[in-house]
């Protein structure tokens, strides 16, 4: 009974960590879609890098904590919504849309994902 309430306990906090994570990415695209570079490092500008990496930052570190949590839980697929983050960052070819664009689509498509039962 105690492993299992320890399982459970883990399980909430990693669920309550992928809250937090969620949270902080939409704060970050938030001021992204508002015209600050840098949270998807596409120009590789090191000012751009500079405005957003405590925000860069913290998304690591949850994405961190969260890993060793399914680790533990034995969850085998990694944190999708960061991986997904993880694949729209980093140069791009000219004609990809700029980076507040791109923050203003993932909102959208937060928002609606937020929204289903």
């Amino acid at each position: 009974m105690a492993r299992a309430d320890r399982l459970d306990r883990l399980d909430r906090r990693r669920e309550g960590l992928e809250e937090d994570y969620r949270e902080a990415l939409i704060a970050a695209l938030k001021v992204t879609a508002a015209g600050a570079w840098g949270l998807f490092d596409h120009r590789q500008d090191k000012h751009d890098r500079a405005r957003a990496a405590p925000a860069v930052a913290e998304l690591e570190e949850l994405a961190d904590e969260i890993a060793t949590l399914r680790d533990q839980l034995l969850i085998d697929e990694p944190f999708a919504l960061h991986q997904q983050f993880l694949a729209a960052r980093g140069p791009v070819r000219a004609q990809a849309v700029g980076e507040p664009k791109q923050a203003r689509a993932w909102l959208e498509r937060l928002a609606a994902e937020a929204e289903q039962p």
